[in-house]
């Protein structure tokens, strides 16, 4: 029951994460002012790297455990090339897309 709680809060965060990160651009085409804040994707990042550090002890399979975690690292990557270098890179659409893939398996393979 944890792991399906844990699924949820995950899929939740990673589908708001690849939401944010999609509508950000299409703001920008407003014609108002909208600076884009890279500690939000900090915090969608800190609750991910929770998400999947929990659930990937419950997990046996090899490579759903890849997954996430590969994904989380992608995400990680972007996030900091946009604190530290104030670059944006697109692989946190990758690892969001990564994140809820693999959520959504994991949630599957639960037995109901």
């Amino acid at each position: 029951m944890k792991s399906k709680f844990l699924d949820a809060v995950g899929l939740s965060a990673a589908f708001l994460c690849l939401i944010h990160c999609l509508a950000f651009p299409l703001l920008l085409m407003l014609p108002i002012a909208i600076v884009h804040n890279p500690y939000i994707d900090l915090v969608f990042l800190v609750i991910g790297f929770a998400v999947v550090f929990k659930l990937t002890g419950t997990i046996h399979s090899f490579w759903l455990k890849s997954l996430f975690w590969v994904s989380i690292i992608l995400i990680a990557v972007s996030v900091a090339a946009e604190l530290i270098f104030d670059k944006h890179i697109d692989l946190i659409y990758l690892g969001a897309a990564g994140l809820i893939t693999g959520h959504i398996i994991n949630f599957k393979n639960h037995k109901h």
